[in-house]
């Protein structure tokens, strides 16, 4: 204290005794010392009294606030005075009470929260102390933690937002967690815990910013499930953002982090003979959860899908299995896990199945389910664990053909000898125990064997009980319906066995038919229904009846002659009024359990007496009241109605037939979705044929052009050459005979060949119009084919054939086209394309001497009989 006095003696001068300063005054002094010296000791020395005050001062150094503000934007280079400043901040934002302000009634509870609201009236505050994080000095950062994490815990939701404006502002609190000092880290996995809450984009620029790999680093360096604290937080910080955030989920599973959990939550056998320690149960209590993160029902089932295949392959499921079956696990982690095993195997065949298959290292061994099923109905278990087992049992049910005909199977009678005993045995003793929680949980898990399967309804209608009091075995409907009229019939048990025989009798029309068989059923529920008793539980039971009475009626076949569906309308408008069914039907819905329970698959109560709807049920209710009370209220209107409802009723009896014809055409239509698509390449592979012929096409008729010019060039030469030979200088020289003679064979070479090449031309002519007329054909063809391409793909692949040919064709003709030009350039000794010129023809043919005219005369008429030969078949 004299220290304390020495140093604000030091920084306000001495005083008097008698003018000693109040506190309020001395703060004031500081403050003003702060924002007017100008040396940077004296600022620094007013800051350091500033904190030192600022518990037992909070207001008088809160209402001082824009002068410490003014330091940190200053002041940045000095770690030191920013220390200061942001440990006073710290203190006068803390949303707890210090003792030294215990004794002063003008700090109320909430003051930190109020200069919180002051301090970030202006963003740029908030911006100043992320800017801190970046010193690497720890008084600077360590406090900057602090502020930041007091001013998330009074104002959560208006931090975040500035965060997330804020440039880098989550980038540099990621950076936290590398530090290399375990305060500043641990510090920060409690900041980044705090700003995760609630705020999905903030998850989601988290996640990418690496920490699931962070996170999972520092997990593995502290120990895992063996670690402290921090391990709790890095899975408490993991489960932020998870939760309810499909982006991030998806993240997860694709970055194999599924994988990296599975050796974490594996128990050595040390471990359960020497039991756990508070923090490891802590520990592995959040991995459970955050494995419910990534499959809870309300994620989208594209997300839980996946996921589930990953836990599966990863081993993560074997592990959370072998943690139940485990010895010394305490209860509250054995009921996580669980849980957990509820929502990893919901709607998975394939985990369904290998939960199935899951054997208890007990002796005698038993199925995990048989297992867990016979804690269920033991009244002597904990009622947080029977609730567990019900949804993990009912999880397995879950769109689970296989399991629900299991579970049936087992209620049957059979002629092999068994010893264990079964799920079904277990189940069945426990719907007709004493017990009313045991009744009404055998009830409710019976009842999701039949959910959605009427098969197994009509299955279950043969089970037959062998009882001690009758010699003659009973039916389980008619058992069901005899303990449900039995006077001493408890309320929880009414509920449950209501319950299950209204899933029962629900779209099965033979079910109802034997329902309705029974003596005394209709008295009992239409008594039930009229029946006058008030309160919250009478009327439930008043409701049930009532909507299992409209169930009889909505799938009534009309088979029972007795007890038709316009006869059960006319019993309820006569003895008990539209009115009042109406209203005892509505009763359901309205009661306070209807709501909890409506909500999500697993059950979560306080008491006992919160056990009485199942949520499946729930979902069955909202789908039928409105269809029930609409048939019910027809048959009011008078007859004409009653046809309509008559064919309504027989339409809706149906449904289950119905859905196996859906089925049938899901399947048919898928199948020819993939035909169609077949069938859909194969046009497309066939028009880039076609186009392919098109173009070959268009370049035949091309050649075919060019050398249509060809010979025309040719025939136009020899006729230039026949007239000019008369005056030519050949005539002028008598003694030139010989070369006369050359000339005149040569003119009747040219003759011949011009005759020979229009012979060729015509023959190709009409070969080129008979491939085009084949060619429009296959386009037809082609075109027809496109149109059946669902039915069939045989002809398309005929005719890309016949187009293949028809190239490979066209190619050949074109060769033969190419060959007999070069075959008459060698023979005639020059080109007739358009560009030869006539004056160079004559200068060549008057430039050979006699010899050379016989040797060519000889060879020309050599050629021209190998060429008749070789052609004669197209002159022909």
């Amino acid at each position: 204290m004299n220290f304390l006095k020495s140093g604000l003696q030091t920084v306000l001068g001495s005083q008097q005794p008698s003018q000693a300063p109040s506190g309020a005054e001395t703060v004031e002094l500081l403050v003003e010392r702060v924002t007017s010296s100008t040396l940077l000791d004296d600022r620094r020395d007013a800051c350091r009294a500033l904190k030192a005050l600022s518990k037992k001062y909070r207001i008088e150094v809160g209402i001082g606030m824009n002068a410490m503000l003014q330091v940190l934007e200053t002041d940045r280079t000095d770690c030191e005075i920013i220390g200061y400043c942001l440990d006073a901040l710290c203190h006068v934002t803390s949303p707890e009470q210090f003792e030294e302000e215990q004794d002063n009634p003008n700090v109320t509870a909430n003051i930190g929260e109020q200069f919180t609201e002051i301090f970030i009236k202006n963003s740029d505050n908030v911006c100043l102390v992320l800017g801190c994080l970046e010193e690497y000095d720890f008084r600077v950062r360590w406090a900057a933690i602090k502020l930041l994490t007091n001013l998330l815990a009074n104002r959560p939701k208006e931090i975040q937002e500035i965060v997330l404006v804020s440039p880098m502002g989550v980038s540099k609190m990621m950076d936290l967690l590398i530090d290399s000092r375990e305060v500043i880290r641990n510090d920060a996995l409690l900041l980044m815990i705090q700003l995760t809450k609630g705020n999905g984009n903030i998850q989601k620029i988290v996640a990418f910013e690496n920490a699931f790999d962070r996170l999972l680093d520092v997990i593995k360096e502290e120990g895992c499930s063996d670690g402290g604290i921090v391990v709790e937080d890095c899975l408490i910080l993991m489960l932020n953002l998870l939760k309810n955030n499909p982006s991030n989920q998806q993240f997860f599973k694709e970055g194999s982090y599924i994988q990296r959990l599975a050796p974490m939550l594996e128990l050595s056998t040390d471990q359960e003979q020497a039991g756990m320690s508070p923090q490891k149960v802590s520990n592995l209590h959040c991995m459970l959860q955050v494995v419910r993160a990534l499959v809870c029902p309300s994620n989208p089932q594209q997300v839980i899908g996946s996921c589930q295949k990953a836990i599966r392959s990863s081993g993560l499921l074997s592990a959370i299995c072998n943690t139940i079956m485990a010895s010394g696990v305490p209860p509250d982690l054995l009921i996580e896990a669980i849980n957990t095993i509820a929502e990893v195997i919901r709607g998975d065949g394939q985990n369904q199945d290998y939960f199935n298959s899951f054997i208890a290292p007990c002796d005698p061994p038993l199925p995990a389910i048989v297992l867990l099923l016979m804690s269920m109905v033991n009244e002597k278990q904990p009622l947080s664990l029977r609730c567990a087992v019900l949804y993990c049992f009912q999880s397995y049910l879950y769109r689970n053909d296989g399991g629900q005909t299991a579970l049936v199977k087992t209620l049957l009678q059979s002629t092999e000898q068994t010893t264990s005993i079964t799920s079904g045995q277990l189940l069945c003793s426990s719907l007709f125990s004493t017990d009313p929680l045991s009744n009404w949980f055998a009830a409710v898990s019976m009842s999701h064997a039949l959910l959605e399967n009427p098969a197994q309804k009509e299955q279950l209608l043969r089970v037959v009980l062998a009882t001690s009091h009758t010699s003659k075995p009973v039916s389980l409907l008619e058992q069901c319906n005899q303990l449900l009229q039995l006077a001493n019939c408890k309320f929880q048990s009414k509920v449950g066995l209501l319950m299950l025989l209204s899933v029962w009798l629900s779209h099965c029309q033979l079910a109802v038919r034997t329902f309705l068989s029974i003596p005394g059923t209709v008295a009992y529920l239409t008594g039930q229904i009229s029946a006058n008793e008030h309160g919250d539980n009478e009327y439930l039971v008043q409701g049930l009846c009532a909507f299992l009475m409209g169930i009889c009626i909505q799938f009534n076949d009309n088979s029972v002659q007795e007890h038709q569906r316009e006869f059960l309308c006319q019993l309820l408008v006569k003895r008990i009024g539209l009115d009042t069914y109406n209203k005892k039907l509505g009763e359901v819905s309205k009661h306070e359990n209807y709501s909890k329970s409506a909500k999500q698959p697993q059950i979560r109560i306080a008491a006992t007496t919160d056990l009485l709807l199942d949520y499946e049920f729930c979902r069955l209710f909202k789908a039928l009241e409105a269809v029930i009370s609409k048939t019910v209220n027809g048959f009011s209107s008078g007859g004409e109605n009653i046809t309509e409802l008559t064919l309504s009723q027989e339409a809706s009896g149906l449904v289950a037939q119905y859905k196996d014809i859906i089925r049938e055409q899901d399947a048919r239509l898928q199948a020819l979705q993939q035909q169609l698509a077949q069938a859909e390449s194969k046009v497309h592979e066939l028009t880039g044929a076609l186009e392919q012929s098109q173009t070959s096409n268009g370049q035949l008729q091309d050649q075919n052009i060019l050398l249509k010019a060809q010979l025309q060039a040719a025939s136009d030469m020899r006729q230039q050459i026949v007239p000019s030979s008369a005056s030519s200088p050949l005539h002028l020289l008598p003694t030139q005979g010989d070369q006369q003679e050359t000339l005149e064979k040569r003119l009747s070479l040219l003759t011949l060949e011009q005759q020979t090449d229009r012979a060729k031309l015509v023959y190709y002519e009409s070969e080129n119009s008979r491939l085009l007329g084949e060619l429009e054909q296959l386009r037809t063809r082609v075109n027809a084919a496109e149109s059946k391409a669902n039915e069939s793909g045989t002809e398309l692949d005929k005719l890309r054939k016949d187009q293949e040919d028809l190239l490979e064709l066209l190619t050949d003709q074109e060769n033969k086209l190419q060959r007999y030009r070069m075959e008459l350039k060698r023979t005639t000794g020059q080109s007739f394309d358009e560009d030869d010129d006539e004056d160079d023809e004559l200068q060549a043919i008057e430039a050979n001497d006699g010899e050379s005219c016989k040797e060519t005369a000889a060879t020309t008429s050599t050629t021209e009989t190998s060429n008749t030969n070789a052609l004669g078949g197209f002159v022909c």
